[in-house]
């Protein structure tokens, strides 16, 4: 016979007063952030729950709004491929956030605004540097202008890098953006690509959804670039999507999605204000602990 699976390695007990926070997208099956932001509530012994909600796009923006006014709605945390479309509902941006149109964390107020900001960029900049990676001086190709897309671009902006090259298979929406970025930034090459071939540089950015799906296509061909050019990809599941595999095969270094999503939970945990768990993932993060605590 099998032995009963303590109560404490479940998912935390959920009481009538308990805050849930919804992941939104569409699909969710490949996000990490219940399993991460669970196992930190149940350390820091949080009334909390995180569940993914996969939502259609014909109906998010109202089902969002009504969620947030709802006061057993923490917030909500907004995956692929909603971040633009959610930042309407905002009411009160973070610098990122606004800087970019897209938010991927919202909450409403007590007063009953909605607040919203952006935080991949941040978990992307410091997961990088944790792994020993400095974007300064570097020629950056990112992969996709959307919401991921932009927030890296607008994070790694503030990091240094020698130029910053936007792909986008919608060249207006790169243009958009690398101009968004360019003018508060006269020193820093940022433009937008219309194509990659060609392109030289010292680090790809995989920010596109291709790779959730076995049978995506490439989002770029790791062949067509230098033999010490830095590969990364957002997608957290599969943990090594075809491209780090393509790239680790041909022996060009890579970088995974996850260390974006760990280096980022302080950030979204203060901004739903609960410390307490804030506190354990920076300590756990310093201490080089996080995939052990979080998993």
């Amino acid at each position: 016979m099998n032995a009963a699976v303590p109560p404490s390695t479940l998912a935390p007990g959920v009481k009538g007063r308990t805050s849930i926070f919804p992941v939104i997208g569409h699909p969710v099956t490949q996000v990490k952030a219940p399993m991460a932001f669970n196992a930190l509530f149940r350390s820091a012994e949080v009334d909390a729950l995180v569940v993914p909600l996969d939502l259609p796009p014909e109906t998010v923006v109202e089902t969002c709004r009504t969620l947030l006014a709802s006061p057993s709605i923490g917030g909500l945390l907004v995956t692929v491929p909603y971040k633009k479309t959610l930042f309407e509902l905002v009411d009160q941006l973070g610098e990122a956030a606004q800087l970019v149109g897209a938010v991927n964390v919202l909450r409403q107020s007590a007063e009953g605004a909605i607040l919203g900001n952006l935080f991949d960029g941040v978990g992307l900049l410091s997961g990088f540097r944790a792994a020993g990676h400095d974007p300064k001086g570097r020629r950056i190709m990112i992969l996709g202008a959307g919401g991921a897309g932009s927030a890296i671009a607008a994070a790694l902006k503030s990091a240094n890098p020698g130029r910053i090259g936007i792909f986008d298979p919608d060249f207006v929406q790169a243009s958009r953006l690398a101009g968004q970025l360019g003018s508060t930034s006269a020193s820093l090459p940022i433009e937008p690509l219309r194509s990659t071939s060609g392109v030289s540089c010292d680090v790809v950015i995989n920010a596109t959804p291709l790779g959730l799906k076995e049978s995506d296509p490439l989002p770029i061909d790791p062949a067509t670039f230098a033999a010490d050019t830095l590969v990364v990809d957002v997608i957290m599941e599969p943990a090594t999507t075809a491209l780090l595999r393509l790239a680790a095969v041909r022996g060009l270094p890579t970088h995974p999605g996850r260390p974006m999503l760990d280096h980022q939970l302080p950030a979204y945990l203060d901004s739903f204000q609960l410390q307490s768990a804030a506190e354990l993932a920076r300590s756990s993060l310093q201490s080089g602990a996080s995939a052990p605590l979080l998993f």
